[in-house]
């Protein structure tokens, strides 16, 4: 079957790239989307499993630093879309390991452009219906106090932490390759995301998961750093959308406009937890366990969709009371998902089918 298109969806076994993959998928039958995952210990393809038969669909067990991996995945599928979220994400592991930050965001990211530039400039019709869309973070911008006026597309770089510069460098790659060779790309900028499928390093679901076990939930300093949160499935759509009718060179800001203290998500989160388990509600307060703050914890994000809302008339579905009820649900029916993760079982399901890596 000839596709109208053929995209590369990068770290599509991860949280937000797995419902990416599942939108582009189901919508978009006319389609082929090939899922170029290495399967690090955030990637699961339990995530996709539901599309994993789909006729358009195409999984690639690949490392983007690899550049003549990337260049034949390129024009094996004649690619003409690169929708790109492989990254290291997780704050603490960059404090502790920058050099991987460093390999995978940035030499990543330099790999999959240059593939991507050389495939498209060999083509007869060139950058012609191309687009490479970068998908990076709010943290990039800095921290905000309190008072303080949101992230705006115009707010100027200013990263804290080895992963927020490990982005940030990559976004200028990105704008690099535009302003220098005329390729077509596009860079947005999202909150922190919440919802199905997250890898429990991460807050919501550690939370969720400690809860439902009794475990000590770990909260830096007094939990007064405030996050703008953003439903998965929202970012999903707003990615379909931006992708599909951003103009090359623009930037978007992508936000939930919830933002929410962490402590008071924390607790928000035992009552719920605690509720559908039959306990009390907040029975497990004694849980919260404040411990040293993170180095460099920025304390505020908070992030101005209006340019995105303005231009494309995208817009959250959910608050977060209803997102994170509807998440907390998912975490509940779906225990046994949270349980192999967090034991480890996937990695040997991907040991014997791929080897180490």
């Amino acid at each position: 079957m000839k596709y109208q298109r053929n995209i590369i969806i990068t770290g599509g076994a991860g949280f937000i790239g797995s419902h990416v993959v599942r939108l582009m998928v189901q919508k978009y039958p006319q389609y082929r989307i090939i899922n170029v995952d290495l399967l690090t210990y955030a990637g699961n393809l339990e995530n996709v499993a539901d599309v994993a038969d789909a006729p358009n669909y195409v999984f690639r067990r690949a490392d983007i630093t690899d550049y003549p991996a990337m260049l034949a995945l390129m024009e094996e599928f004649s690619v003409d879309g690169v929708i790109h979220l492989a990254a290291e994400s997780h704050v603490d592991r960059s404090i502790t390991d920058p050099f991987s930050f460093a390999r995978t965001n940035v030499m990543g990211t330099l790999s999959l452009l240059q593939a991507a530039l050389n495939t498209w400039k060999a083509t007869p019709e060139g950058f012609s219906g191309k687009m490479f869309y970068h998908i990076s973070t709010d943290e990039v911008y800095g921290a905000l106090e309190m008072d303080s006026p949101m992230f705006t597309e115009k707010t100027p770089y200013s990263p804290h932490s080895p992963y927020s510069a490990s982005k940030a460098s990559s976004d200028h790659f990105v704008r690099a390759f535009h302003d220098t060779y005329g390729m077509p790309t596009v860079i947005t900028n999202c909150s922190n995301n919440y919802g199905p499928n997250q890898f429990p390093e991460k807050l919501i679901p550690l939370v969720i998961n400690n809860v439902i076990n009794r475990k000590p939930i770990p909260v830096y300093g007094r939990g007064l750093n405030v996050r703008d949160w953003l439903y998965v499935k929202d970012h999903a759509r707003a990615i379909d959308l931006i992708f599909h009718n951003a103009q090359p060179g623009e930037s978007f800001n992508i936000g939930g406009c919830n933002e929410w203290r962490n402590i008071d998500i924390v607790k928000l989160i035992i009552s719920l937890v605690d509720s559908r388990l039959g306990r009390p509600e907040g029975a497990d307060d004694d849980l919260i366990t404040y411990v040293t703050d993170r180095a460099g914890h920025d304390l505020r994000y908070a992030i101005d969709a209006t340019h995105l809302t303005s231009k494309l008339g995208w817009k959250p579905s959910l608050q977060f009371r209803q997102g994170i009820s509807e998440t907390i649900d998912w975490y509940l029916d779906n225990k046994d998902w949270m349980d192999r993760i967090t034991a480890g079982e996937y990695k040997n399901y991907y040991s014997r089918m791929y080897g180490d890596k």
